[in-house]
Formats: structure tokens, sequence, C-alpha cells
């Protein structure tokens, strides 16, 4: 086989990675080698020559189909169950409350509250269910955030694990039950969890250090929409040298609306890995989720205190 007829048969797959139309090859020249020179096809050598190009060309067909998944932009979030608003992904800009399992904005979370008969009552409600919160937050994990996990709450049980993690709130520090913890909560599809397994075998709190574990749990966490997994990976492929790679994982984080994916695009924009074309692509990006999270009231938050910024 002559290269010219390899190029033209990678011509008429135009559609299929050049990955997968070699390994197409391989088994094209062990049909034509075995073709040609009439060699008997039951010599165990040309047999597991033949299962070796096979295999070749599945696994390159798996990376194909593994790269699809991973590099698809995720669906945004939820929407904040009062002001129904694109809830934002800075962590300061929504607050859980296990009395009822809901996320809501910081801004909502700042607004005044009003009783049945319209008068402003005091902050020490939840702005949802109006049920009265918690004198402290120790009061708060050993009440409400035990009945939101008898019922199997995702958020509720990662967020237990992350004191055992951190070893806050009144719970001594235990990396393996916060493993444990992350675990339950990302089988109920809690894709923060994965991402803080991810980090737990990438340093090695409660497991070895494993980065193929923890390469395998970022993916896993950005598919589901994790952003910070998602930026994990994107500094993974610069430190690896496969920066279109990093690139195709910052864009998707700058949509996401994350922050340091755009910085993460600017910085490969700089270094002469990323065209202005791409830059300016990823700022639009960026732009466009800020128009769907911004509001007068979540503005007014973050103005009054740091503390409910959402961006």
């Amino acid at each position: 086989m002559q290269t010219n007829d390899v190029s033209s048969i990678i011509k008429l797959i135009p559609d299929i990675s050049v990955s997968i139309v070699l390994a197409s090859i391989v088994l094209l020249l062990v049909w034509f080698i075995l073709s040609v020179k009439n060699i008997n096809t039951n010599n165990e050598h040309f047999k597991e020559l033949l299962r070796d190009a096979a295999e070749l060309h599945d696994e390159m067909l798996f990376k194909q189909k593994h790269d699809e998944e991973l590099f698809k932009q995720p669906p945004p979030g939820g929407d904040c169950p009062i002001c129904f608003l694109r809830l934002p992904i800075l962590r300061t800009g929504y607050k859980y409350y296990s009395c009822c399992g809901n996320i809501i904005c910081s801004g909502c979370v700042y607004a005044p509250v009003y009783d049945d008969q319209g008068n402003e009552v005091d902050g020490k409600t939840c702005p949802f269910c109006r049920t009265e919160l918690p004198e402290s937050d120790e009061e708060d994990m050993a009440e409400r955030l035990t009945k939101r996990i008898d019922v199997k709450d995702p958020i509720a049980i990662h967020d237990l694990g992350c004191c055992y993690r951190d070893g806050k709130h009144g719970f001594t520090q235990d990396h393996v039950k916060a493993l444990e913890l992350f675990h339950e909560a990302g089988e109920l599809g809690h894709t923060i969890a994965h991402c803080n397994i991810g980090y737990a075998y990438e340093v090695g709190h409660g497991v070895e250090v494993d980065m193929k574990k923890a390469n395998q749990y970022y993916e896993l966490s950005a598919i589901g929409g994790c952003t910070q997994a998602r930026y994990n990976l994107g500094n993974m492929e610069v430190e690896t040298g496969n920066m279109d790679r990093a690139l195709k994982h910052f864009m998707i984080g700058a949509e996401s609306g994350y922050n340091d994916s755009l910085k993460g695009i600017q910085e490969l924009y700089t270094d002469g890995y990323a065209t202005k074309e791409d830059y300016t692509e990823a700022l639009q990006l960026y732009q466009t989720y800020l128009g769907e999270i911004k509001s007068v009231q979540r503005d007014k938050a973050a103005a009054d205190d740091e503390g409910n910024r959402y961006y």
C-alpha cells in the first residue's frame, strides 16, 4: 500500500479522527498482507497481529466517543426558586438551606422577608419556606442537615463530607469519612462531590496519591457541569503540553461562567497557544453568562457585603 493510497483513505473519511483512521489502516494492512502474500490465516502470529490491530481500533474509537462526551458543553445550572434567575456558580453567590433543601441566590437571601400580611420580618427565617433559622451552624448540622441526609439529599451528604474534611462545625477532621460521604453524594448525582474525590486522589487526602484516578473523577465531575473540575483538567493538560485540549476545557469553563477559565485562555493567548479569535469568543461567552445571572437585587447584596459577591 502506497502513501497516496493512505491519503486517499483519510480523505474519504473526513468525519473520523485521524487516530481512528490510522488504526483502521493497520487492519487494512494486515488484511492486505494476508491476501497478497497468501499467508495461512491459521498462523498464530498473524492471528495475534490481527487481534492487536482490532483492539487498537476499538480503543481509538472508545477514546473518540469519550472525548465527544468530555468536551460537550454541559447544560447551565439551576435557577433560584424565588427570583427564577440562573444561579451563579460562585460559591458566595448562593446559599443552601437545610430546612427545605433549596439553593437560593444571594440576592434573594439579602432581600427583605415579608409575612403573609405583607409586613417585613427579621432575616432569621428561610427566604423560601419561612422556617426559623438555627442559632448556629452546629445546631443546623446536628438537626436539620441530619434530616436532609436521612432522605438522601446529596447536597446535605456532601456538606457533611466537607465538615469532616475540614474539621469544621464541631466535627473532627477525618479524610476517610469525608471520602465515604463524597462517594455517596456523587452516586446520588452531586457532581461537586466527584471533584472533591478527584482532589483527594491528587493530594493524597485519605487515599494514596493517584493522578490517574484524580483525572477520572475530575472528568466525571466536569461532564456533570462542575467548573472547578473542568478548570483542574485544563491545568493538567497545560502541564503535559496538550494546549489544544486545555483550550477546549477553558472555553467550556468560560461559557459556564468560571472566571479562572477565562484567565486561563488569556494566558494561552499571551503565550501563543490560543488565537485572538479564541480569546474574543471566550470573552463573549463569559459576558453572556453574566447577562443571565445579573440582577439589581444581587448587585445590592454584593455591594453591602463582599460575602455576597456572585461573579
